[in-house]
């Protein structure tokens, strides 16, 4: 019994010796601070914003399985009126209302490409828009309507960094190419084709540049400021349909664990205690390290500076602190749609519920689907996997991409932190693996709750004030080519 107690006073011993450790360690911590500012150079604001505006005012919504070529082609001789010196420099690729410019450098060798897609979703119904979804109005400090944040501002941020840029007699290092798909918002061939094409003509890219991440407010509880969150890789995207059969019947005198029922206790189970193991991966790690300083709590500051010693609590508690930041963690699973019989009185012979997945690297595709699969045949459902992607290849955090991304935003953006990032969504980006290593998912824009609600939602606009940073951003990019 004395061991015992003398076990169980060393195991005491250490974990408070540990937690003296992590004390010590989070009060010498430096305290840090973020500021962001939108630009008062009202000329260029005005500038930027009306040409976002006419933008915006081109319709280029994408419909799954519909082709409309000609629209987005209408939507090139947009930009290339807006952007005439861009478009005599550079060469231009169209592939089936997919653009891509390439405009030529000293030398072709490492070319980098900065990428956002022209098309946008349905506006839905647009007697509930504050400013109709397709006018582009300018107001209230903002560019207003479909596709002005998600993603027309920062195409029109890189194609206008050209444009300077050529103003100024300027010629880059390295080949720079632009590219714009119109099929990214419904999963298309848009991007796949202009991976393609790069692949054909033998250009192998230094880094790549696409939405992802942003300049984001508040990014988790009790972390106050503004940062720019550098996506550096994104989960797999999945659809799959959950199907529970039976022979039917009157609901007059319902059998038990008919189709619904049993869809029913699977679909809480999943809720209840999620099937998919959490775990930190390297670019967790190094967000939650970053952030540490920036804790405005010293209890919060202490865990996240100290993960070598919270992580396991921190995986329980995520969820209550961010779901977003929880989806960084494991494989997700969110039940979307569901399907029975068209009677009230008739017990259905088949029933369905269909999720959407996102898949973590470390439990990839194959396993995630595995463990859905047999959990799922537990309660006599059947699993149909309608589509299936894999997780990206992550960006080396510690590799020159990285690298000349930090450095821009800290040019750029001297007083916003940066935070690795995990794109939960998926990008066109995803395309691109077979010809690029360095995948960056980041539009230098500021994202605040207001646009973070919009985007695929009502009143979706952008800060006109944030364009500045972001034509400069751009600029910065393709100067640092320079110093490769």
């Amino acid at each position: 019994m004395d061991y015992v107690c003398l076990a169980l006073a060393a195991v005491g011993g250490v974990l408070v010796l540990l937690l003296l450790i992590a004390v010590v360690r989070t009060l010498l911590l430096p305290k840090k601070s973020t500021h962001y500012a939108l630009s008062d150079d009202t000329a260029r604001v005005d500038a930027y914003a009306e040409k976002l505006s006419r933008m915006v005012q081109v319709e280029t919504v994408s419909r799954r399985g519909v082709a409309e070529t000609e629209k987005f082609r209408a939507f090139h001789a947009l930009l290339e009126e807006l952007f005439p010196r861009t478009f005599a420099a550079a060469e231009k690729i169209e592939i089936d209302g997919n653009l891509m410019l390439r405009w030529k450098g000293q030398s072709d060798k490492a070319p980098i490409l900065l990428m956002s897609h022209m098309d946008v979703v349905e506006a839905g119904e647009e007697s509930a828009w504050r400013y109709p979804p397709f006018s582009g109005t300018i107001a209230e400090g903002k560019v207003w309507g479909r596709g002005a944040a998600d993603t027309k501002a920062s195409l029109m941020a890189f194609f206008e960094a050209i444009e300077e840029l050529l103003a100024d007699g300027y010629l880059p290092a390295c080949d720079v190419y632009l590219a714009s798909s119109c099929t990214e918002e419904v999963g298309g061939d848009g991007a796949p084709k202009l991976a393609a094409w790069l692949k054909a003509n033998g250009v192998r890219l230094f880094m790549l540049c696409d939405e992802g991440g942003s300049i984001v407010q508040d990014p988790v509880v009790g972390v106050k400021g503004h940062f720019a969150a550098i996506g550096i890789f994104e989960k797999g995207y999945g659809d799959v349909k959950f199907t529970a059969r039976s022979v039917g019947g009157h609901a007059s005198a319902p059998a038990r664990n008919t189709p619904i029922p049993r869809l029913a206790k699977f679909v809480a189970r999943v809720e209840k205690r999620s099937p998919f193991k959490a775990a930190f991966s390297p670019a967790v790690n190094a967000m939650f390290g970053r952030i540490a300083p920036y804790c405005g709590n010293f209890g919060l500051r202490l865990v996240m500076a100290n993960l070598w010693l919270f992580r396991p609590l921190l995986k329980k508690v995520m969820p209550l602190i961010s779901a977003q930041a929880a989806a960084m963690l494991s494989t997700t699973i969110a039940f979307t749609m569901q399907s029975g019989s068209e009677g009230y009185n008739v017990l259905p012979a088949e029933a369905t519920v269909c999720a959407n997945m996102r898949f973590i690297p470390h439990q990839g595709t194959d396993e995630s689907l595995a463990i859905i699969t047999d959990l799922a045949a537990k309660y006599g459902i059947e699993t149909e996997v309608v589509y299936r992607g894999v997780p990206s290849a992550s960006l080396d955090l510690n590799g020159e991409a990285f690298a000349v991304t930090q450095k821009a935003v800290e040019s750029v953006f001297p007083k916003v932190g940066v935070l690795p990032y995990v794109v939960t969504g998926a990008t066109d980006a995803r395309f691109y693996g077979e010809v690029c290593d360095s995948c960056v998912r980041f539009a230098p824009v500021n994202y605040g709750p207001e646009q973070m609600k919009g985007m695929h939602g009502l009143n979706e606009n952008i800060e006109a004030g944030c364009l500045p940073a972001a034509v400069d951003y751009y600029k910065t990019i393709i100067r640092l080519q320079e110093k490769r």
